[in-house]
């Protein structure tokens, strides 16, 4: 099993062979072991410090010994998008590919903010894949959040291992190599790519210094390499399309790191829940697992939040998400179980869009159940829905309106909404 460092963007210090690490000066004339010093930035350097981002990596090889890139097909990552759509939208899971197909392959753009050249933005993609990868991938386009919902992942990075099951995330910095194994044979999930500032805890105002996500539940891995002397395919992701070269050896040879700028996973499981206890249901933002902030205070660039299994104990109130609009766009995928505004249509695998200002809340079944139910206290159990939303308009691709999991009568779900306004007080 992979070792693990606990702490959210500590800076930390690994080594997989004894000695490998320098000590007092990152690139001496003569590294340890025969290794090469090599950093990698996430940021600009002369950020402020607490924004800083960089990892240095002591290597058997470095990365610029490589042959040109060409360019290779995207499949059905990327590709062009619609005109901006005010409708809501949800779709049904994505099929099971049919023929070996790996987790880069199997990557299904559905929806995306902003050119990846912007520095802004994100893009959402849902993957679906049944064959290991032989291949490695980096993305120079942004940081990949992974949210698996059917079989776990093992991703083996440049800077270590990382197991990661449904009910975990994942997450892997721009830039940094890896390559990903499906214990369980098949796997589907959802991967928001964050263009913008890289994803941190948000901050907790007046809940105080407990609750939401506590940074000792984030783990990132020991230091773990490849000695391999093989040819290799390497593939990037740059400005929306995928290119290639081939080494004669594995990239994931770091033998030893230290820095800020690294893979995580964390368990949802242990997120602190802060929920109501009187009346009214809170905002969603009191979910917010990780944020990536833009340029205007309290306005997200993608808040990441979810909606896990928690106590409904609220008194005298509408109990579900109530009816909204909203200046932020709400992306929703649905890990396991029914999320609590939908009775019915919104799948395990499945996923929705209300984009800006787009009318959105509980269907006619829902609205009927909570108003008139029992409010002693409940737990919503066995359910884990989760949230990418975004200060910008989320476009579809051409390809996502154009597959049957389209569900052409999403709206119908608020048909049946009687109207019940009497004219006189109660």
């Amino acid at each position: 099993m992979p070792a693990f460092i606990s702490g959210f963007g500590n800076e930390f210090a690994t080594e997989a062979v004894a000695g490998a690490l320098p000590v007092g000066q990152n690139s001496p004339q003569r590294p340890p072991l025969g290794l090469y010093a090599e950093q990698l930035s996430g940021t600009p350097f002369t950020v402020p410090r607490h924004e800083s981002r960089r990892t240095w990596m002591y290597r058997i090889r470095p990365s610029a010994a490589h042959r040109p890139y060409r360019r290779i097909d995207n499949g059905l990552c990327g590709g062009p998008l619609s005109e901006p759509n005010p409708n809501r939208l949800r779709w049904d899971p994505l099929p099971r590919p049919e023929a070996p197909t790996d987790f880069l392959a199997g990557l299904t753009t559905m929806l995306a903010n902003a050119d990846t050249a912007a520095g802004t933005g994100v893009t959402v993609h849902i993957y679906s894949a049944n064959a290991d990868m032989e291949r490695v991938f980096w993305n120079a386009d942004g940081e990949m959040l992974v949210v698996p919902q059917q079989g776990s992942l093992a991703i083996a990075t440049e800077l270590g291992l990382l197991d990661v099951s449904p009910g975990e995330i994942a997450v892997i910095p721009r830039a940094l190599r890896f390559r990903v194994a499906l214990p369980d044979g098949t796997a589907r999930g959802y991967i928001c790519e964050n263009h913008g500032p890289a994803l941190r805890l948000p901050e907790l105002g007046p809940i105080g210094a407990n609750g939401l996500a506590n940074p000792r539940d984030f783990l990132t891995p020991v230091a773990w390499f490849e000695d391999k002397d093989q040819p290799t395919e390497l593939v990037q992701k740059f400005m929306g399309s995928l290119w290639a070269t081939t080494l004669d050896h594995s990239p994931l040879d770091v033998v030893a790191w230290h820095g800020n700028l690294a893979p995580y996973k964390y368990d949802l499981a242990r997120f602190m829940v802060v929920n109501t206890v009187s009346f009214d249901h809170p905002d969603p933002s009191i979910f917010t697992v990780l944020t990536s902030p833009s340029d205007s205070p309290g306005v997200a660039n993608v808040d990441f939040a979810i909606f896990p299994p928690r106590w409904m104990v609220a008194e005298h109130s509408f109990r579900p998400p109530w009816f909204h609009r909203n200046v932020m766009n709400e992306c929703m995928g649905l890990v396991r179980g029914v999320y609590d505004a939908k009775a019915t249509g919104f799948l395990p695998g499945g996923l929705s869009l209300h984009g800006l200002f787009a009318a959105h809340g509980p269907d006619a079944p829902t609205v009927e159940r909570a108003s008139a139910e029992n409010l002693a206290p409940v737990k919503l159990g066995d359910t884990l829905a989760f949230m990418f939303e975004t200060r910008q308009v989320l476009r579809p691709t051409a390809h996502a309106l154009s597959i049957p999991q389209l569900q052409a009568d999403y709206d119908s779900v608020w048909n049946g909404l009687p109207k019940l306004f009497t004219g006189n007080a109660e």
